[in-house]
């Protein structure tokens, strides 16, 4: 086989063999096969598109390129849950312990958050003495004893996603819905799940801004998913504005912690039952979403899913007095009101903008190698919909320095009033399944 041909095939839009898809994604990891060349075929299927076969073939490729964690030694359906990314998405704070409390293992493996959205790992963090950094076999322990555990990305796991995606980043390719869905895929089955339940976000604040464009890509994830013998479904959300009203990570954990008592924002609480049914239901643990709904809600009113994210904190060295006593979470310095300039209802909160707020204070990453302030962020007062005085708090800043004059004005730039009262958005767009 030669590169060349290769894509010549797929520039002419014909689709390619399982065979020729591993060749090209072993020569790639190896590095038999070129970034000029494999720049090439990324901009052929940008434009050309794969099959669902192709697309699946992918996949694999890129997951038998390095590690696979096996979890065969956890009792029952491991069920997995990501999300597209957004700003203040707290789900898996609060769906891990609570599906986890009804009796569904959750094996996570999480990273660190870059830009406006927040990794998992960074909030879990903002617990004093959590650790993710444990062997595979606790791993394993943790998951059957507590059935919740989360670690850390392997070094090796999906080696050629993670070459393939810094080349589409410089060659602007990133947005190919087979590229953007295989990436994604790829790290779910590597790292070992039975089932996959997927948060696919749609507007300003996600990767994909039109519905049609995440409907596309959760199509695709789902295809793949089940393809490769992986029960897999997806939920279409809302991120057109942040989710709840937390932004930054000891906020976000005390959001959840607030979520788990059963007084968390009316859209978290929400968008967890939603999820957190389906994860019930493909763990085979519940007859329907009706059962699996109302498992979850019990366990959020006799207290079972806080005592699970107790216990969780504990087995992997958090203090989980901060369940009781978050004041005990990292604090800012200084709290700050950014009060509305007029009267009337909140028509629009940027996602991404007030993300990269939340960024400038601390909350978030710039570079790989920034460093993150666990106590900085913002809670927002207001949400779309919502009645505003002139003078009222539309958001309250959490920094540790005074100056917060470039924060407080991109704010104001992106939460918009309007005079004409305005509908709440739709949480949740719909549901794929195949």
């Amino acid at each position: 086989m030669r590169m060349v041909d290769l894509i010549e095939k797929k520039r002419d839009g014909e689709a390619l063999s399982t065979e020729e898809i591993k060749f090209i994604i072993n020569g790639y990891t190896d590095g038999s096969i070129p970034d000029y060349q494999m720049s090439a075929l990324a901009m052929a299927i940008y434009f050309q598109d794969m099959t669902q076969q192709e697309r699946a073939d992918l996949t694999m490729a890129m997951v038998e390129s390095g590690d696979q964690i096996d979890l065969s030694a956890i009792e029952g359906i491991k069920v997995d849950k990501h999300s597209t990314g957004g700003v203040g998405d707290t789900t898996t704070l609060v769906l891990g312990p609570l599906v986890a409390s009804v009796g569904v293992p959750v094996a996570k493996m999480s990273g660190r958050g870059l830009g406006h959205t927040g990794g998992t790992i960074d909030k879990l963090e903002s617990v004093e003495g959590f650790h993710v950094e444990i062997e595979n076999q606790e791993f394993i322990n943790l998951v059957n004893k507590n059935k919740i555990a989360v670690i850390g990305q392997s070094g090796n796991l999906t080696p050629a996603d993670k070459k393939l995606y810094a080349l589409r980043d410089v060659t602007a390719t990133v947005n190919s819905i087979p590229l953007i869905a295989s990436s994604i895929m790829s790290k779910k089955i590597a790292a070992g799940a039975d089932a996959i339940v997927l948060d696919v976000k749609t507007g300003a604040g996600a990767f994909m801004k039109t519905l049609e464009d995440s409907r596309a890509l959760a199509e695709a994830m789902v295809g793949i998913g089940n393809n490769v013998g992986r029960k897999t479904m997806a939920v279409i959300s809302d991120m057109s504005q942040p989710l709840g009203f937390a932004i930054g990570n000891a906020l976000e954990m005390k959001e959840a912690i607030d979520t788990l008592k059963g007084k968390g924002p009316e859209d978290l609480t929400e968008l967890c039952l939603t999820l957190g049914s389906h994860m019930v239901l493909l763990a085979e643990k519940a007859a329907d979403l009706e059962e699996a709904k109302a498992k979850l809600k019990k366990a959020i009113e006799d207290g079972s899913g806080l005592k699970s994210f107790k216990t969780f904190l504990e087995s992997q060295g958090g203090d989980a007095s901060v369940v009781d006593h978050p004041e005990r979470l990292p604090q800012a310095q200084f709290k700050i009101e950014v009060e509305a300039e007029s009267q009337g209802y909140v028509s629009e909160i940027t996602a991404d903008e007030i993300g990269t707020a939340a960024m400038l204070l601390g909350a978030g990453r710039a570079t790989k190698e920034s460093q993150i302030d666990l106590g900085v962020g913002l809670m927002l007062n207001k949400k779309i919909g919502d009645k505003v005085e002139k003078g009222d708090s539309l958001v309250t800043i959490y920094s540790n320095f005074e100056d917060v004059a470039e924060v407080k004005q991109l704010l104001l730039e992106h939460i918009k009033v309007t005079e004409k009262q305005v509908p709440k958005p739709t949480l949740v767009y719909g549901e794929i399944t195949l």
